[in-house]
């Protein structure tokens, strides 16, 4: 079965998305592997831990493998401690529009001051509703990526 992923990811450009949000939950997120070809996530997300594997994205930056499987939560903390240095944590946010459901991440620490929208689809030329607070598209810039701000942070830019 392929596992694809295919979402496009905007910066954010107002806090009204917080009056809109279904839920909210804490991530703490570590990388093994920041090589772009195939990135390697642990991640605690609310009470529930993930292994997540990426493989490199397309031209365009939507689409890219991506495979993932539940884990204990200790086995992800014991895991974060093997990261890479540069751990993550945000609070992701998420505010249905439409047919689709928006991914809104507030990073904090070395990150913080940067909030990004994703929103998964289901084809690369999927139309979506534009929430007014949707502001620039970042799709595929590298510097983005969460692997990439483990290592260069947003503080640093």
């Amino acid at each position: 079965m392929e596992h694809l992923e295919i979402e496009r990811k905007f910066l954010v450009k107002s806090e009204t998305f917080k009056q809109q949000a279904t839920s909210q939950t804490r991530i703490v997120q570590g990388f093994l592997n920041t090589d772009p070809e195939r990135t390697v996530r642990v991640r605690i997300r609310g009470e529930k831990g993930f292994l997540t594997v990426k493989g490199a994205s397309n031209e365009s930056g939507t689409t890219r493998f991506e495979w993932e499987t539940e884990i204990s939560v200790a086995e992800a903390a014991n895991l974060i401690d093997l990261c890479e240095a540069g751990i993550l944590e945000k609070v992701r946010f998420e505010v249905p529009l439409g047919k689709h459901t928006f991914e809104v991440d507030e990073f904090l620490g070395e990150n913080k001051g940067l909030v990004l929208a994703e929103v998964e689809l289901s084809h690369e030329d999927e139309r979506f509703e534009r929430p007014d607070w949707l502001g620039q598209e970042v799709t595929g810039q590298v510097q983005y990526y969460n692997s990439q701000l483990s290592i260069k942070p947003y503080k640093e830019w």
